[in-house]
């Protein structure tokens, strides 16, 4: 069965310079090159808590809210335009899939992403569609540190090749799903060949 057409795209991340480059920040990538492929320009709207353009008849945001003050911009804009929870795409980073990894789902807990915790509390509910980016786990990739501070430093250059790759595997399918063939989307990514 086809699923709605999604109405608002967002993606997560910090604002400013400082976090611009590291993991937490795939989402606003993500979102930045499907605006720019798109050539829609991004305009400060402080009401919505952050930075929108508009795709067609698509919403695009990104939030200058921190990470865990993310359901504030999701929230604003979504009530606004009378946006349903299972119209939206929250693009995010995934410490569960490995790098290069691309996934899509309906729903679900938040896996410790304060940014998706914030989301589903402030829209009531869980299911929002997410398109989940690898960017490893610091134990699995071999790292010592702690999560909070691998996710706010930038990937390996090895790593970032692999997550700009999962990016544009997920472009690729965004036309498609954003038009409600969740299924054929999802069948796409995880049958796609990283390139």
């Amino acid at each position: 069965m086809p699923s709605k057409p999604v109405r608002l795209v967002v993606g997560l991340g910090n604002p400013g310079a400082t976090y611009a480059t590291t993991r937490h920040n795939a989402g606003f990538w993500f979102v930045e090159r499907h605006a720019g492929n798109a050539r829609a320009g991004w305009r400060v709207e402080r009401g919505f808590h952050g930075l929108v353009a508009k795709d067609g008849p698509r919403w695009l945001l990104m939030p200058d809210t921190f990470m865990n003050r993310s359901g504030l911009a999701v929230g604003a804009l979504a009530r606004f335009y009378k946006i349903l929870p299972d119209e939206i795409l929250v693009v995010h980073d995934e410490l569960d899939l490995d790098p290069g990894v691309v996934r899509l789902k309906l729903g679900g807990g938040a896996a410790g992403h304060n940014g998706l915790r914030d989301i589903a509390s402030v829209l009531t509910t869980p299911q929002f569609w997410r398109l989940r980016l690898g960017i490893g786990h610091p134990r699995t990739l071999g790292l010592q540190q702690p999560v909070v501070d691998f996710v706010l430093q930038p990937p390996r250059r090895d790593e970032r090749k692999l997550i700009d790759d999962a990016i544009e595997r997920g472009l690729d399918v965004l036309p498609r799903f954003v038009d409600g063939d969740s299924e054929g989307a999802m069948m796409a990514l995880h049958t796609a060949v990283p390139k």
